[in-house]
């Protein structure tokens, strides 16, 4: 008796003969490697990210996955344990799988500071944009968390932020980059691009990486400097010189808005 069956016995007394659709199932659960399987698990991890985004994770049972998905509950034993398990799976694709990417880009000596923040910009823009109901029911059901989701959950976020202020702070460093506060440029980076899972509809993928790359330009733009003073060294002269380049753009605006006027 494999593992798998062992575990599922118990679940099954007291539930009635197995049905056609669970025996499908449970042929399908016998290997991870199984393509039934992988398909069957990507309805169910779809289906629980939409019930958990409409309905909240404590509102949402496994009956209503089960139902979501085509499954009874015992065929569904098969593929997940319990709730707490979906939703862990859900939360480490969308927090810790994006943390690490930007970890991967950080850590590259090809690419400067400019070129890094655009590509992680890019990433998450993408991952947002291509599955936004991740985010929107993780937001909702953040204050649901079991405690040991919600610590992996906060631990990421941590993460994430970590590594767009490092790449900002490299930026500021190289001359590449505005002299900004590092923490508060990294959250209007992050906070513009977790919105797009409130406006952008998925399934185009020219589309959704359109999108990904014109926001990640606008954080870009944000934050570079126009004239870069590589040369400049580092300390109060270097601030002074960039300080200097921003009053003479203000300058600048001010003479054209008097011409216009």
């Amino acid at each position: 008796m494999t593992s798998e069956e062992a575990a599922a016995r118990p679940r099954s007394r007291g539930r009635g003969k197995l049905t056609t659709t669970d025996q499908d199932a449970i042929e399908g659960a016998a290997t991870r490697s199984n393509p039934r399987r992988e398909l069957v698990e990507k309805q169910i991890m779809e289906q629980a990210t939409r019930l958990f985004a409409e309905k909240g994770f404590a509102s949402t049972t496994l009956q209503d996955i089960a139902d979501a998905t085509g499954l009874t509950r015992p065929a569904l034993y098969h593929y997940v344990a319990n709730k707490d398990e979906l939703l862990s799976r859900l939360v480490s694709e969308s927090t810790e799988t994006p943390a690490a990417l930007l970890h991967e880009i950080n850590d590259r000596p090809d690419l400067g500071p400019t070129e890094k923040l655009r590509q992680m910009a890019t990433a998450i823009a993408l991952h947002q944009a291509q599955g936004p109901d991740r985010f929107r029911l993780i937001i909702r059901s953040e204050a649901e968390l079991p405690e040991d989701i919600a610590t992996t959950y906060h631990h990421s976020r941590r993460h994430v932020l970590k590594e767009f202020i490092r790449v900002i702070e490299e930026g500021i460093r190289a001359g590449e980059m505005r002299p900004v506060d590092p923490r508060t440029a990294a959250l209007g980076v992050i906070g513009m691009i977790n919105w797009i899972a409130w406006w952008h509809q998925p399934g185009d993928l020219e589309n959704d990486r359109a999108v990904a790359n014109q926001l990640a330009d606008m954080a870009l733009h944000s934050l570079i400097q126009e004239n870069p003073h590589t040369e400049t060294s580092e300390g109060p002269a270097r601030a002074i010189a960039l300080l200097r380049q921003d009053l003479n753009y203000l300058e600048r605006l001010l003479d054209e808005s008097t011409e216009l006027g």
